[in-house]
């Protein structure tokens, strides 16, 4: 099955047999690549719950066609980063394309690249910081005058912290230092998880002295955090992630850190750990979570905190909302945001992190 056979076996499923809470033909239509992911289930299901007309591309023409038997709304492609042809068949329609397929150091740049040749808007869902890295420095200053948006990293590392990160910063125009720290109660990794993590081991970066610098992986030194509410003090190890790339790009602060509980990254560690299990009809697992940002000016402290459920599931939220926002010209300032971008740049992040049910906040 190639790739306009693909397309011929649902071209009759239109936007228009759209089903549940949405009736007639959507605004938009956004692009999905690597569709058939463990994270990208969450948002076929999501973005269409949210009224958006969907076009699913992967390489796989077995899964594809899977794909196109579960989903009758959708139009279905087989595209691989190896034929521009068939990425340019894929968003070839549609308003935003969201990257949801790793390794994303070998999907990133074909994507952002047919997403120019099509006009529309880029958002990927990598945790890989040295994937996302290397998208700020080697296209920010290129598409900053292109007319469209580029998010990367916008899910639970990256997008999440970020944002969380903006709004504890509130009106201060710089902080000393800014950490985050996660508690995580476990971690089943999903085998992108973990092929993204042999990847990333020895090319990741700390924010130190207002420069990224070497992170050291091999680090075991633990320190305490205060989680706030039943999470309480726990050991905390350092981490080398997406995060301090996405938030050092907009927010000043000399040391930007990152840390995590000793439970996930045990269960990371532990090569027998399974995969996540669905224990509910939305398919989440049970695993939740606690994202804490302190940010420090001198003496002074504040802090904003998010908890929720499944690290791979909150991700389809948070995007279906970036996605809303940016159609919409939602964004900031004015809607006239353009270019690589952090999510606390091009968005109000406390009405942001209202909108995500999935999500509870506070601000302390």
């Amino acid at each position: 099955m190639n790739t306009d056979t693909n397309t011929d076996m649902n071209a009759d499923m239109n936007a228009d047999t759209n089903s549940g809470a949405n009736t007639g033909a959507p605004r938009h239509t956004v692009a999905l690549f690597g569709a058939y992911g463990h994270t990208a289930r969450f948002l076929v299901d999501t973005l269409h719950r949210r009224g958006f007309g969907l076009a699913l591309g992967g390489r796989d023409p077995e899964r594809m066609r899977a794909l196109a038997e579960a989903h009758p709304y959708a139009r279905v492609h087989v595209a691989s980063v190896d034929d521009p042809a068939s990425l340019d068949a894929l968003l070839a329609g549609t308003s935003l394309v969201v990257n949801a397929a790793g390794p994303f150091g070998d999907t990133t740049p074909p994507l952002i690249e047919a997403a120019l040749r099509a006009g529309v808007h880029y958002i990927d869902i990598t945790g890989e910081q040295p994937v996302t890295r290397r998208t700020f420095e080697t296209y920010r200053d290129r598409l900053a005058d292109s007319g469209l948006l580029f998010l990367p990293a916008l899910g639970f590392f990256g997008a999440l912290p970020d944002l969380l990160a903006t709004l504890a910063m509130g009106d201060w125009a710089a902080a000393d230092e800014i950490s985050v720290a996660f508690a995580l109660d476990s971690w089943h990794p999903t085998e992108g998880t973990r092929k993204a993590g042999a990847r990333s081991a020895g090319h990741r970066v700390t924010v130190s002295g207002g420069e990224l610098v070497p992170f050291d992986d091999h680090q075991t030194d633990a320190l305490d955090w205060e989680f706030p509410g039943e999470a309480g003090t726990q050991p905390v190890r350092a981490l080398g992630t997406a995060d301090q790339i996405v938030i050092s790009r907009h927010l000043k602060a000399p040391e930007v850190r990152a840390y995590m509980n000793d439970a996930p990254l045990s269960d990371l560690r532990d090569a027998g750990t399974p995969p996540p299990t669905a224990v509910d009809e939305d398919g989440r697992s049970a695993q939740t979570f606690l994202v804490d940002v302190v940010v420090r000016r001198g003496a002074e402290r504040r802090a904003a905190s998010a908890t929720g459920r499944d690290i791979y599931a909150v991700t389809a939220p948070l995007v279906a909302e970036a996605v809303a926002r940016v159609l919409d010209s939602r964004t900031a300032p004015h809607g006239t945001a353009t270019g690589v971008r952090a999510p606390g740049e091009v968005f109000d992040a406390e009405d942001f992190l209202a909108a995500v049910t999935d999500l509870t906040y506070a601000v302390r």
